[in-house]
């Protein structure tokens, strides 16, 4: 925690605007200095979250989770920052990991544990609800009912004649034992019937037979562990079942157990909260109002012998508590500094002449103002012509702040604080009661106000009778006038924006039921990020300084996706601040992973997946006004339920100009709804439209591209996430990597296949039955070959295709814009300063532009006026 905070520590003093410091003009040295501080960001990050799962304290782990967030949030800000400058949403940043001496690893991007932990209950009550729900209705085990439910006649052919196949081998195996035995009866009845043979080469066979015996049993048991080390020897056992070591049974016990006594201390400091408050509203509240009390009649005796009169009792939320507020010397100095301001514009005012007079200063202020702002125009204008560009700052941060409260309070109270006592690490008492102190006396000060309002108005009227009242009747009925206005006012605003609610009378309980039961909402599998194995694109940064537009890696599409949609999601905090994401489009080929990548989300989030998919749609709320119930229900339980995931497969088809003959779904049926509902989504919402398509060409391109915000293209995976997922791949299915098997042989081989494929062939190859034959044969590259024969490529016409796709979107157009200008800026100006010089003609050529439309407008005038 300290070498986190010390990081926090210096991060935030760099970011501090400093008069000395000038802005960058450089654009590749201002994208350097953003991704230097994101790497440092997700470092702090991942120091911080192991912190926040270990540590056991509940105020500590408050103090904590400010920073998270705050942290969080500003990493969500450099990101779009670096999205800005360079116009792509992947980036690259071997050289600064290399300057860094860091490795990959080190900035894998992590999400937080208390995404799902905080909401477990929720979760799981939320699971129960849909396991009743589905077997209420006959689908207790989804999956099994799909693929029964989706089985063709090729399938369950495929699936009879596999059957018949081992039958016949189950008989012939049954053969070919009976005559083995037959041949060993038959060598047993012959070897009887041999002559006896000497009593030298029987003691021979006896020493062969011991000796081998005593090898096995003493030296056996030494060399197992070595051979299996180095895969020589693989049981079958070993891959089939799935042991975990003592070590592992160890952490996974003390984790649950830090768990629970991270939810008990929690509970008692939840407790303390609330017992402690009204101890000290018993104890010390009634000292509090006799002291406000006495400081607040003291006051009216003060303000009686000076004016001669009582004051008026201040309004607001804060009351009293205005009078005696401590402020320090620079708070006085404003307010000194602010009297003088308002003496000397009084003065100004008064020295004016009256009638014409005033009225020709003010007219002449009008058009100096106008002037004035004219100039101001220009002078920016003028700036930009004498200096260039005014270079690249970074933007104001709505997270810093935050962050650097909260460091600012473990600075102050836990860093240097002595602990020995409280080996247990429960709450701390003495902190809640300086918290909670400062509730009471604001619940007290409240009380006090409308005590003493009375009584000032007791003395008022005591002193000053019809005045009092004169004032007091006035003020009643304008107080009357302006309550029915404002009512007036509040019931015309509201027609017009306020929906009308469909399910008034319905619990949010039942409406999850019926989404549910209809198929909406669906059961999502146990998918992690992590699982989406790729490799690191090293050469991302050299082939950018070569002009090569370098493709992503899958380990950029992993970091991309939980930016963009697994942090925003699992935090409410984050997600009221952060730049606001709506929608996702997942665009790439079949196998890539892109609903594997859905349901990771889902997974890491916590969130409900509801699926929108035309095929899951086909035959559910048929007609207008389903397809309105249908719409209401899905924004009105994922608001409720939140965090909410929108899924769409191949939503391209719901933009297409015409339909695909032959299929019953109607795949432009959300084309309306879904766009207008999806504008009414604000910052508190916490859900997120996320589309996947293999075809987006086909779609019309401006509806499609309006309707998601932030689009990632998946491309194949390159060669080394291949030999990445190939390796995985056989170590999950049992398959071992002997010198036989020529990993990077089968990496080469599938250039062009996807993560799907080979997946694909490690479970056609590596079957139970192959596995239980290792020990006896071992596993070859060429057994692969047939699998991977079987698959079908991703040509590199379907790359192009989407990369030509791609620059159409709105991205695509601002890259090539920036490129465009970089180009021409570099031809120009021949420097790295290239970018900042092709703006700054930019603004030149304007301002030409408009020198030359003024000269006009001024003819013309003076035309009209002769």
């Amino acid at each position: 925690m300290a070498g986190s905070q010390n990081g926090l520590v210096d991060l935030l003093e760099s970011e501090k605007p400093s008069t000395n410091q000038k802005p960058e003009k450089d654009k590749v040295a201002f994208f350097q200095l953003i991704a230097s501080m994101y790497i440092k960001y997700i470092q702090i990050l991942r120091k911080l979250e192991t912190c926040y799962d270990q540590i056991v304290h509940p105020q500590k782990r408050i103090v904590l989770r400010n920073v998270l967030d705050g942290v969080l949030g500003r990493l969500l800000e450099l990101k779009q920052e670096m999205v800005d400058l360079e116009c792509l949403e992947y980036h690259f940043f071997d050289d600064i990991l290399s300057d860094l001496k860091l490795t990959p690893n080190d900035v894998e991007m992590p999400i937080p544990k208390y995404f799902v932990l905080e909401q477990e209950k929720t979760l799981r009550s939320r699971q129960d609800l849909m396991a009743r729900v589905l077997e209420r209705i006959g689908q207790s085990d989804p999956a099994k009912l799909s693929s029964e439910s989706g089985m063709t006649v090729e399938e369950a052919v495929r699936l009879i004649r596999v059957h018949e196949r081992a039958r016949q081998g189950r008989l012939r195996a049954k053969f070919m034992r009976e005559i083995r035995l037959r041949e060993l009866k038959s060598r047993m009845r012959a070897a009887r019937e041999a002559p006896e043979i000497s009593e030298h080469d029987a003691a021979v066979r006896i020493q062969k037979v011991h000796s081998d015996w005593t090898e096995t049993s003493i030296f056996g048991p030494k060399f197992r562990p070595n051979q299996k080390h180095l895969s020589q020897s693989t049981p079958p056992a070993q891959f089939l079942t799935s042991q975990k070591s003592a070590a592992q049974v160890a952490h996974a016990k003390a984790q649950e157990e830090r768990r629970a006594t991270q939810a008990a201390h929690r509970q008692e400091f939840e407790q303390a909260l609330v017992s402690i408050r009204n101890q000290l509203m018993e104890t010390e509240g009634p000292d509090m109002q006799e002291t406000m009390q006495a400081q607040i009649r003291q006051w009216f005796i003060e303000c009686r012998d000076a004016t001669g009169k009582f004051p008026d009792y201040p309004e607001g939320e804060q009351g009293s508590a205005e009078l005696f507020k401590q402020k320090s010397l620079a708070d006085l100095e404003n307010e000194i500094n602010k009297k003088d301001d308002n003496k000397e514009s009084r003065l100004g005012e008064a020295s004016v002449g009256s009638g014409g007079g005033r009225e020709g200063a003010r007219k002449g202020g009008g058009k100096g103002a106008k002037k004035s702002g004219g100039a101001a125009k220009g002078g920016k204008r003028g700036k930009g012509d004498d200096d260039g560009d005014e270079g690249l700052k970074l933007k104001e941060s709505k997270f810093t702040a935050d962050i650097g409260k909260a460091s600012q309070e473990y600075e102050r109270i836990w860093r240097h604080r002595d602990e020995t006592d409280n080996f247990q690490q429960r709450f701390d008492p003495e902190l809640i009661k300086e918290e909670k102190r400062i509730e009471v006396e604001r619940e007290v000060r409240v009380q006090v106000d409308e005590l003493m309002r009375q009584e000032l108005r007791g003395l008022k009227m005591a002193i000053d009778k019809e005045k009092v009242r004169k004032k007091i009747k006035k003020s009643g009925k304008k107080k009357k006038k302006t309550k029915k206005g404002k009512k007036s006012a509040g019931k015309k605003g509201r027609k017009g924006k306020k929906e009308k609610d469909l399910t008034p009378e319905a619990t949010i309980e039942s409406l999850y039921e019926e989404l549910v039961s209809n198929g909406i909402i669906k059961k999502v599998p146990r998918v992690l990020i992590s699982d989406y194995e790729g490799e690191y694109n090293y050469l991302g940064t050299t082939l950018k300084q070569a002009n090569i537009e370098p493709m992503p890696s899958l380990a950029d599409v992993r970091r991309t996706v939980t930016e963009l949609a697994c942090l925003p999601l699992g935090s409410e905090v984050v997600h009221r601040s952060a730049p606001l994401v709506k929608s996702l489009l997942l665009a790439g080929p079949g196998g890539v992973g892109k609903r594997m990548l859905v349901d990771a989300v889902c997974t890491e989030t916590g969130a409900n997946l509801i699926d929108l998919s035309a095929e899951n749609l086909a035959g559910r709320y048929p007609g207008k006004d389903g397809l309105r119930r249908l719409m209401h229900l899905v924004f009105k339980v994922g608001k409720a339920l939140q965090p909410s995931v929108l899924f769409i497969e191949d939503c391209d088809m719901m933009f297409r100009k015409k339909a695909p003959k032959g299929e019953a779904p109607d795949p432009k049926r959300l084309k309306k709804e879904l766009p207008k509902a999806m504008k009414n989504i604000k910052a508190e919402d916490r859900i997120l439209l996320i589309g996947t398509s293999r075809t987006p060409w086909e779609a019309e391109q401006k509806p499609f591209c309006a309707l998601y915000q932030r689009i990632l293209l998946i491309p194949r995976p390159d060669y080394a996430s291949r030999h990445l997922v190939w390796r995985r791949a056989l170590a999950r299915h049992g398959g071992p990597g002997g010198q036989l098997l020529d990993i990077s042989a089968l990496a080469k081989a599938t250039d062009g296949n996807t993560i799907g494929h080979i997946k694909l062939c490690c479970e056609e190859v590596l079957t139970p039955r192959r596995l239980a034959a290792l020990q006896h044969r071992p596993l070859t590259t060429q057994e692969f070959i047939p699998a991977i024969a079987r698959r079908e490529f991703v040509h590199s016409d379907e790359e192009e295709a989407f990369k030509r796709w791609y620059e159409r979107t709105p991205m695509g157009r601002r890259r090539a814009k920036a490129m465009a200008a970089e180009a021409e800026a570099a031809q120009l100006g021949g420097g790295g300063g290239g970018g900042g010089s092709g703006k700054a003609g930019k603004g030149q050529a304007g301002k030409g532009k408009g020198k030359q439309k003024g000269k006009r407008k001024g003819k013309k005038k003076g035309k009209k006026a002769k």
